[in-house]
């Protein structure tokens, strides 16, 4: 048996403009999906979403993957478990997490040689299949690590502070939110094209304040991304009360991250409020997660289970 394991991520800034080509700065963080795959007479997928065979309605992301991988090596039967940290339709990257995990799995199991560029080019080709219009951010963070400038694919330096997650615990379909800022777009180009223009604008600023530490500089722009974020409509009013309980308790900034419309938000916060911050959020009825910015990647946790 091989395991593999690859964390989720939260956006510093850009999401739903980096689908337009804008730039976004995210982060990896020590949540992490598990994986474990054997050879099997059978395809089984089993996940806290049931057992099932290839089936792409209960396992599209691990499905697709079994299909993918199907051209470099002979699969016939696998058998592949899922275990994860992170919650699934929460913004931090369940299905990116779950795919790249996946892919290197299967890669070690059967040998084929993909290199970390393209296990983050396959799962990216994945995610497009199911979600139809999905940014490359996800995958290729999940597979890389640290923090990560896309579509630069350009290493920043590492976060040195702590980060507290709130999860409203209301699932958001990604492909949903995704459709509908397009359509927002569409409908009046000359409003929301410069809104999803200056998020990307913000993450091209914010570059070397990440770079240099700077997390009062940090924050303040990932609180006016929060903003823009509510004027493109993907924000929710349990999103809101989570955010304005962490900047109500010190945090150097709060807003959402991933799709919106539910999910999870996240802050930068200080070592000595971290705790602070995550009662506020329970407090507004959210569950807190505290967790850091890692440094790794997907990676091979055993040979053997």
């Amino acid at each position: 048996m091989i395991t593999c394991s690859a964390p989720g991520k939260v956006y510093l800034f850009g999401e739903h403009a980096v689908v337009y080509g804008e730039s976004a700065i995210c982060c990896a963080v020590e949540l992490r999906t598990k994986v474990h795959v054997q050879k099997n007479k059978d395809v089984v997928i089993e996940s806290t979403l049931g057992t099932t065979g290839l089936d792409f309605e209960i396992h599209p992301y691990v499905s697709h993957v079994i299909k993918k991988m199907r051209q470099f090596a002979d699969i016939e039967g696998v058998k592949i478990q899922i275990e994860s940290e992170l919650p699934v339709g929460s913004g931090l990257g369940s299905s990116a997490a779950v795919t790249v995990a996946s892919i290197q799995a299967l890669n070690h199991l059967y040998g084929c040689g993909l290199s970390l560029e393209d296990i983050a080019k396959t799962g990216h080709e994945i995610e497009k299949i199911v979600q139809g219009n999905a940014s490359q951010t996800d995958t290729y963070v999940s597979t890389m690590g640290g923090v990560v400038m896309i579509p630069q694919r350009k290493k920043l330096q590492l976060l040195k502070c702590p980060i507290v997650i709130g999860n409203t615990n209301k699932f958001s379909s990604t492909k949903e939110l995704v459709g509908n800022v397009a359509k927002l777009r569409s409908e009046f180009p000359s409003v929301i094209g410069p809104i999803l223009s200056n998020i990307g604008q913000m993450s091209m600023i914010a570059e070397d304040f990440v770079n240099e530490g700077d997390y009062r500089m940090i924050g303040m722009l990932m609180n006016v991304n929060q903003g823009l974020l509510d004027a493109i409509g993907v924000g929710s009013a349990e999103l809101s009360s989570l955010v304005y309980a962490a900047r109500g308790s010190g945090a150097i900034s709060a807003k959402i991250t991933g799709a919106g419309g539910g999910g999870c938000m996240v802050a930068l916060a200080e070592d000595n409020n971290t705790l602070a911050i995550a009662r506020a959020i329970e407090d507004a009825g959210g569950e807190a997660i505290i967790t850091k910015n890692t440094q790794e990647g997907v990676r091979l946790e055993s040979l053997d289970g």
